[in-house]
């Protein structure tokens, strides 16, 4: 194991639905010290520590390619069991997006585990916001701890709004302060808007507090 892993393995699924960067964030979950199953097999959710659901892309093609483990995701949320959104995959985590309003595909519905929607970015500089941005903690969560004031690397058009504003963990600043990190009441359901796989020492740390947070579940 990378002598940087923690100490607490933990079984990890990563949802294999067409559009995740699954090879950058199996690396970066090993190295976290996670035992990874890249799969579209419920019963392997069911199976892990925690599940992980990553993404590039669309919303609508997300969603429509996540169909089928809608049942067992919002099945795992439900039972108080880690889920991690990436990128695209945070986003899922809403209600709905204004992406694909914006595209001319009508109102697609998310997973709905953190009720809200994703909006797109309306400021005077380029989108997608890509690049790295610093990373300003709003209030505790185990997923975040130890990373306040660090930097994480961006690649976005949308952004979540989530309807309680309690659901923001962290924000970073593009124009506005956007959502960095969303996560539920309960706090077993969250997301990051950046790539921990992409974000260096600072998401590697993420991802360590995420398998140590599966390891004690």
């Amino acid at each position: 194991m990378d002598e940087q892993a923690t100490d607490s393995e933990a079984s990890v699924a990563l949802v294999d639905y067409g559009l995740g960067n699954l090879r950058s964030a199996t690396r970066g979950l090993e190295r976290a010290g996670a035992s990874v199953e890249i799969t579209d097999d419920p019963e392997a959710f069911a199976a892990a520590d925690g599940v992980v659901l990553p993404g590039v892309g669309a919303f609508r093609e997300g969603m429509e390619n996540a169909g089928p483990l809608r049942e067992a995701l919002t099945d795992h949320a439900a039972a108080g069991r880690p889920l991690f959104g990436i990128c695209l995959g945070m986003q899922m985590l809403l209600t709905s997006s204004e992406e694909a309003d914006h595209e001319g595909e009508g109102e697609v519905t998310g997973l709905d585990l953190i009720p809200g929607t994703n909006v797109r970015f309306d400021v005077d500089r380029k989108v997608p916001h890509m690049g790295w941005n610093e990373l300003s903690v709003e209030r505790d969560h185990p997923v975040v701890a130890g990373v306040d004031g660090e930097h994480a690397y961006f690649v976005h058009s949308y952004y979540a709004a989530p309807d309680d504003p309690d659901a923001v963990v962290a924000t970073a600043d593009y124009g506005v302060d956007f959502p960095a990190v969303v996560a539920n009441e309960a706090g077993n359901v969250f997301g990051t808007q950046f790539h921990p796989e992409k974000s260096g020492e600072t998401g590697l740390r993420i991802l360590r507090n995420f398998v140590e947070y599966c390891a004690e579940r």
